[in-house]
């Protein structure tokens, strides 16, 4: 089920007929072709801005608002789409990206063609993610390298603007890149190294770039450091057109998340203009854990976790959402319409395109197949080499290989057929293995059918192993340590169930290192549950779900921040303690108990 709520400019696109260009306060936006039941497909992601909005929802499929009429986007596997003043991107699981606008395709601005295969170097056109700035669009690829494609002219791409006006190919910005961050308003970029270097080029007039008081210049046309950053990890950066915000982790304290701002002074937050990366504080978060926040062309929202929604910035067309136009120079606080998943408001997310905003309802999904396919790209997981005709070596996971596979001796026989392939076929063939997904390339597809053990789901796979204890391909386990007993993880299992899962045992992925971490807040049967679903994103049929259950792993699941994984946890837990309910096994008095104890889930 979908909810999404709308306000803010209704004049381009139109999205919702029959209301006003200025929509002050949030209503429910729904979907018109209702007779192909789009409404009841699950939300993955929302980008907008004045060029179009994009609605992606989690089969992978995608509608496109650019004028009067909606229209489906005739691409498959969708995994991430977004949008910018002039252009707009999409990218699909196998690592393509197809973009349009008039400096991508100027001859048929409406028509999307594949940027990634523009890229000069062929062993470099995988694509990790994708981001589009105001008129450019930025790729990073499986290789860790930063590619930009489009207008140049605020230096935005990290060549003097004088020299390089545009580009209609990608071309390369930065070597060994962790992140992007760019805005769909913006013409300024950041660059996440794997160094956690934060690097910065392009617009600067409003000092948006955080570079400090001394660098005057309007323009930065080459990546330059950028000192004096907060302490914490940085989690995400978003622009607008004239100032930044970015957002810090600190685990060791109690507000982990703080938001901090750098440029013009009237939209920022903080009412001043900084030069450097300032905090923006205000006594609505302070005790707050923030959730999410988005940026637009000069207004900012942000969703906390006591389902506070709390917005600043321009406001000429209701885009805050405070029922008037007036411009909102420091965080306030809007009233909400009752949220039909308030109980889940981690799933919550918001969403700043130009002069609107939105905010929807939007669960991880469990898509393991193509979180397969990210974890096959992440090279220093791999552990086994297969050399191409052309002598190239692809890498690849041998545990995930040894269930995929009939058994062990097809190996050898995967290993003559890599010989015979270049090394896009072999990225193509490993991709097939990893998903089953004979789309990537049916004729390759026909020649591995053989050697693939395609009647067990990759689910199995985490299962097998779970319930296999004398595993012997996992060298490498990571300890947990509960009430003085230790328990075996394979680490393989933790990287894939971390940073491919937002969240979980995301120490795993970063030190590499086997830490040792106390689960001592969950009872035994509890702490069952929750092994149980690292393995398997299932939840046991036998067992008994109760409401004492239901809260000690919430606690977990807050404390570990769990509440994002694929599928919530939370949620299965919920349903099958209300199936229980609607069954009869619980008496009318202990009903009412329930229902007075602290709600986490809906009683209607």
């Amino acid at each position: 089920m979908n909810e999404i709520l709308f306000f803010g400019q209704n004049h381009s696109s139109k999205l919702i007929k029959n209301k006003p260009i200025k929509i002050t306060k949030p209503i429910q936006f729904k979907f018109e072709n209702e007779n192909e039941n789009e409404n009841e497909k699950q939300i993955k992601q929302i980008s907008s801005n004045s060029f179009a909005t994009i609605f992606l929802f989690e089969n992978g499929k995608a509608i496109e608002y650019s004028n009067e009429n909606p229209s489906k986007i005739q691409i498959e596997n969708i995994q991430k789409v977004t949008v910018g003043f002039q252009n707009e991107a999409i990218l699909t699981i196998e690592g393509n990206v197809f973009a349009k606008g008039n400096i991508i395709n100027p001859k048929n601005p409406n028509e999307f063609i594949n940027i990634s295969s523009l890229i000069e170097d062929k062993n470099d056109r995988i694509i990790e993610d994708i981001i589009c700035g105001g008129t450019s669009i930025y790729l990073l690829t499986s290789n860790q390298n930063a590619y930009g494609i489009g207008f140049n002219h605020s230096c935005q791409l990290g060549f003097d603007c004088k020299t390089l006006k545009e580009t209609q190919k990608p071309i390369l910005m930065m070597k060994n890149v962790s992140k992007i961050f760019s805005g769909n308003s913006s013409n300024h970029i950041f660059i996440l190294n794997l160094n956690q270097e934060l690097f910065g080029c392009g617009r600067n007039e409003h000092r948006q770039l955080g570079l400090g008081k001394s660098r005057k210049e309007s323009q930065i046309p080459k990546l330059t450091k950028v000192q004096n950053i907060p302490k914490g990890k940085i989690i995400d950066i978003q622009l607008a057109n004239s100032f930044s915000i970015m957002m810090i982790e600190n685990e060791d304290e109690e507000q982990k998340r703080k938001l901090y701002s750098c440029g013009a002074y009237v939209y920022n937050g903080l009412n001043q203009y900084v030069y450097e990366f300032t905090e923006i504080k205000s006594y609505l978060f302070e005790n707050d854990n923030i959730l999410d926040f988005s940026v637009g062309f000069t207004h900012t929202l942000l969703l906390t976790s006591n389902s506070k929604l709390i917005v600043f910035g321009d406001n000429a067309f209701g885009q805050l959402g405070t029922g008037d136009t007036e411009t909102k120079s420091i965080p306030i606080q809007i009233e909400l319409p009752k949220l039909r998943f308030n109980e889940n408001i981690s799933n919550y997310h918001v969403l700043c395109g130009y002069e609107k905003s939105f905010l929807y309802y939007s669960p991880s999904f469990s898509n393991l197949e193509e979180d397969l396919i990210k974890l096959f790209r992440r090279k220093e997981f791999c552990n086994i080499s297969f050399k191409t005709k052309n002598g190239e070596i692809i890498e690849a996971h041998k545990l995930i290989l040894k269930y995929r596979l009939r058994d062990e001796n097809e190996i050898e026989k995967l290993q003559e057929i890599i010989s015979k392939k270049s090394i896009k076929e072999s990225n193509q063939i490993f991709e097939m293995i990893y998903s089953n997904n004979s789309k990537i390339n049916p004729k390759l597809y026909s020649e591995i059918k053989e050697i693939i053990n395609s009647n067990e789901k990759i689910e199995e796979t985490m299962k097998r192993i779970y319930l296999n204890e004398n595993e012997k391909e996992n060298e490498k386990d990571f300890i947990i340590e509960r009430k003085e007993k230790q328990y075996k993880f394979p680490k393989l299992i933790l990287i894939m169930r971390s940073e491919l899962y937002r969240g979980m045992f995301l120490s795993v992925t970063e030190d590499k290192s086997n830490k040792v971490t106390d689960y001592s807040e969950l009872s035994n049967k509890s702490f069952q549950i929750f092994e149980y679903w690292i393995y398997s994103n299932q939840i046991k049929d036998e067992i008994e779900i109760t409401q004492e259950i239901i809260n000690e792993i919430k606690t977990g699941i807050d404390y570990f921040q769990l509440n994002q994984t694929n599928p919530n946890l939370f949620d299965l837990l919920i349903n099958k303690f209300q199936i229980k309910i609607k069954m009869g096994s619980k008496s009318k008095s202990k009903l009412k108990f329930k229902l007075k104890s602290k709600r986490i889930f809906n009683s209607d």
